[in-house]
């Protein structure tokens, strides 16, 4: 019997970048839906400290801009849940810290940006269609969520290599969304917007906290999204009127 959708409840669920920010937001805000949820972060300490106070969800320490962590990490996720309805591609890199403008931009920052947010998600997402197109196929549909920014959208000064990696990865989800139409595999790219987070933080560091978004008030966005998506793509309606 396939889970309910409304709430998330049974929804297999990965996230990249779960230990902080929108990432452990969402963890929390899609815990409490009811979902079963895996979590991908680099650092240890942090990943053991998140699980140990969450019972419900499990965490993977690996970092998505290594190649060769990719593989050991889907295998992990598919397995330790059981399958996969949804993966979120949270983690995120801004480059060179402090922001730079592009002509004083080192190449291995730029190349960290692009592993982490491009090359990791679509690594990733590649080596588990496998289980989402699975899911797709039992259940009715899957959906695989990138978290962009609005400097994929407007050139920023001195976000260079955030802002080009994102926009990068922006098209990409629509390319593959085209791809997988028939595979019933969504891909979505949704801009939480700007949020009080340790990446913003980083990024400007005397930015005023009351003027930004809170993380639980955008994963609730993202887990809103999730569920109508799911729930569009599952439906009886849809699933008869695809097959008549």
């Amino acid at each position: 019997m396939a889970p309910t959708h409304a709430n998330l409840h049974g929804m297999r669920v990965a996230i990249t970048g779960g230990t902080s920010g929108l990432g452990l937001a969402l963890l929390d805000e899609l815990l409490a839906r009811g979902a079963h949820v895996a979590f991908v972060a680099r650092d240890a300490r942090r990943v053991a400290q998140v699980e140990a106070r969450r019972s419900k969800a499990v965490g993977l320490v690996g970092d998505v801009s290594n190649k060769d962590a990719i593989y050991p990490l889907a295998l992990q996720i598919s397995g330790l849940l059981g399958g996969l309805d949804v993966l979120v591609n949270n983690a995120s890199s801004l480059g060179p810290t402090p922001l730079a403008l592009l002509a004083d931009t080192n190449c291995e920052d730029m190349e960290t940006a692009l592993a982490t947010n491009l090359l990791g998600p679509f690594r990733l997402t590649r080596a588990l269609l496998g289980s989402l197109t699975a899911a797709a196929r039992e259940y009715g549909g899957a959906v695989v969520l990138n978290v962009s920014s609005d400097a994929a959208i407007e050139p920023y000064a001195t976000w260079g290599a955030y802002g080009a990696s994102k926009a990068a990865l922006r098209h990409m989800s629509r390319i593959w969304d085209q791809e997988l139409t028939t595979q019933r595999v969504r891909v979505l790219s949704l801009d939480p917007g700007d949020m009080d987070t340790p990446l913003h933080a980083l990024a400007v560091p005397d930015a005023d906290r009351a003027s930004l978004k809170r993380p639980a008030d955008a994963a609730r966005a993202f887990a809103d999204t999730l569920a109508a998506t799911l729930q569009t793509m599952r439906s009886p309606a849809t699933l008869v009127g695809e097959q008549a």
